[in-house]
């Protein structure tokens, strides 16, 4: 298991539209996905579970990978956590 701390840095946060790109990207790997904001968890590979932890711009948030390619995912989904979306 690889466990990282990410700044999300888009100003709206991370609503619908980065939170979709995260999870279908998150689907591309075999491994496990876990978001934590706080004491709460997400299933990076559900949405709906991302979105309930909702990540304000400037939230640290706690990225885990385990499982096959989990250095790829977490190296990758990190990027997403920090890409700032054009409105």
């Amino acid at each position: 298991m690889i466990s990282k701390n990410f700044t999300v840095l888009n100003p709206a946060g991370f609503h619908a539209r980065p939170a979709k790109e995260f999870v279908q990207k998150a689907g591309t790997y075999p491994c496990n996905v876990t978001l934590i904001k706080n004491d709460k968890k997400a299933n990076g590979k559900s949405t709906l579970s991302v979105l309930t932890l909702g990540l304000k711009h400037l939230d640290e948030v706690t990225l885990e990978t385990d499982g096959e390619q989990e250095e790829q995912a977490i190296e990758e989904l990190g990027k997403l956590l920090g890409k700032i979306y054009q409105e």
